[in-house]
């Protein structure tokens, strides 16, 4: 839990310097054993879904100018003391505004359908955008955004830099959160998470928003900003 982000070979050069010598295959073996997993951007997240529609990027070149006018979403991986949980959540491109998360043990839609139609109750984009993943291609989870009339903007494959400001999102929980705690319990996760992005929202100041709070960009911060 000191170095989440080690992988197998990180491992080996850690255990050699400490008086170990391992080779990287039993490494990954015991790493599988133990379901220690490094954290990084994992291809399997956004695996796209067989027969579901690809929309295309609406984003390149489009001045992003006003609260509302693109949201985003994106999922995450979360270690555990006992294993992991995967992390969803909704942001306001404009103001940073982290709008609703939801957490789940499975890689299925249902979670992030929670998640957008509570970030729904707030308020409604013009643009949706997300990657291609299965859970953002499914039939449910479009026919929720075409049924509020909402424009469905996608990720170009293997491009993060398409949805960065939530990939900027993730690395500030992680680093501010998660890395710095061993959470052992989903409750405990969650708890600390709707602190996280209360803080996040309206304490919490950002270099890129000029050193503003999210809560002074979005017309809802005030009365949304403890919802959590």
């Amino acid at each position: 839990m000191r170095h989440p982000f080690y992988g197998s070979r990180k491992y080996v050069s850690y255990l050699k310097d400490s008086g170990f010598i391992v080779n990287r295959k039993r490494v990954l073996r015991l790493m599988g054993l133990m379901r220690i997993f490094p954290i990084y951007p994992k291809p399997n997240l956004s695996k796209s879904g067989q027969g579901h529609k690809i929309y295309p990027y609406l984003l390149r070149d489009s001045p992003i100018i006003e609260p509302d006018q693109v949201w985003s979403t994106d999922i995450t991986y979360i270690p555990m003391r006992g294993g992991f949980v995967y992390l969803v959540a909704v942001m306001d491109w404009f103001s940073r505004f982290v709008l609703a998360f939801e957490l789940s043990n499975t890689l299925d839609s249902a979670f992030c359908i929670k998640a957008l139609l509570a970030a729904l109750q707030i308020s409604r984009p013009q643009i949706f955008n997300s990657d291609q993943g299965v859970q953002f291609t499914s039939h449910d989870f479009t026919s929720v955004l075409r049924g509020h009339d909402i424009k469905i903007s996608m990720d170009g494959k293997g491009r993060a830099i398409d949805n960065v400001f939530i990939e900027r999102l993730w690395r500030s929980v992680k680093y501010e959160l998660i890395y710095p705690k061993e959470i052992d319990s989903v409750p405990c996760l969650y708890d600390e998470l709707k602190s996280y992005f209360r803080f996040y929202n309206t304490e919490r100041y950002h270099q890129a928003l000029s050193n503003r709070r999210p809560t002074e960009l979005y017309p809802s911060g005030e009365r949304v900003g403890t919802h959590f």
